[in-house]
């Protein structure tokens, strides 16, 4: 096991540890809940759900992390400032772990950091995510927020390599003027989450591993991603599972993406990653068991 000549930043959040050196805390592992076209979603603008699915979705990630050790986060998706608001207020109730706040639509993110500060939950949150497209109105409510935490997204659009990713955090690289750094210290952000940003395509998921290196090197600060991203944009992954459906072979079909999903996510852990973001929470126990397994093996 290797160890970092910098201190390593370790964050705690509604209890949970994140950071450090290789191997001195268990991997966090982020499922996330009512994501598009999440099955247990019946109205994804008015954020209509089923209550009793996603509560034994949640209780088994937590179930999970008893069993493993890995801290487990709730990602939280909601494609509207309504859906998104009720989808956390349910989640509050069940769960004490942290919570990622993670929208596509900019008012939703903003509705639900409101919603936390209000509401009195903000330190269980972690805003989703501070990045090169956050302008004024956004930063303004983040600021206003009583959120501690955020993912921290080192992607430029225009420089996907290594000091590209490092760059955006300091200085906010080709595509900003201030590094997101600075962006997330000016919010009030006293626990940073490094994504390192895995793009599916051409070289995208190489320079996010050497990033996960350089990024704790350097900055010593806690960083993941979403690698589980990648096999799931491979057409090849896609047609060899279209096929053994065709040839019956449903199950198996499942199995193969599951292996390449597993084989993805190790991967981030391998170079140190401090946290996961694995992809629905449906699947939490068996990333959970394999990661577990894997680590063992």
């Amino acid at each position: 096991m290797f160890k970092f000549d910098r201190e390593q930043m370790v964050v705690e959040i509604a209890g949970r540890k994140i950071g450090g050196q290789p191997g001195e805390y268990p991997t966090a592992l982020a499922g996330t809940i009512f994501y598009a076209r999440h099955k247990i979603v019946e109205d994804e603008r008015k954020g209509i759900f089923d209550k009793a699915a996603a509560e034994e979705l949640i209780n088994k990630q937590a179930e999970m992390e008893e069993i493993t050790g890995n801290p487990a986060l709730v990602q939280v998706f909601g494609a509207t400032p309504e859906a998104i608001v009720k989808y956390v207020d349910f989640v509050v109730e069940i769960w004490d772990g942290p919570i990622l706040l993670d929208s596509t639509d900019k008012k939703a993110r903003m509705e639900a950091a409101k919603r936390a500060t209000e509401a009195g939950y903000s330190k269980q949150c972690i805003y989703n995510s501070i990045n090169v497209s956050i302008d004024d109105e956004e930063l303004k409510n983040l600021i206003e927020s009583d959120l501690e935490a955020s993912i921290i997204l080192c992607f430029d659009p225009m420089d996907s390599s290594v000091e590209g990713k490092l760059n955006v955090l300091l200085n906010g690289g080709k595509a900003a003027d201030k590094g997101m750094l600075e962006l997330a210290e000016k919010a009030g952000i006293k626990k940073p989450l490094i994504d390192v940003a895995v793009t599916p395509l051409g070289n995208g998921a190489g320079n996010a591993i050497r990033a996960s290196f350089a990024v704790k090197a350097k900055l010593g600060l806690p960083v993941g991603s979403g690698i589980h991203n990648v096999p799931s944009a491979w057409d090849w992954l896609r047609q060899f599972r279209k096929q053994l459906r065709e040839a019956g072979k449903t199950q198996l079909a499942k199995d193969v993406h599951h292996v390449c999903d597993i084989g993805a996510n190790l991967l981030q852990v391998m170079a140190a990653g401090d946290f996961v973001l694995y992809g629905p929470i449906d699947n939490a126990q068996l990333a959970s068991q394999l990661l577990l397994w894997q680590i063992w093996l």
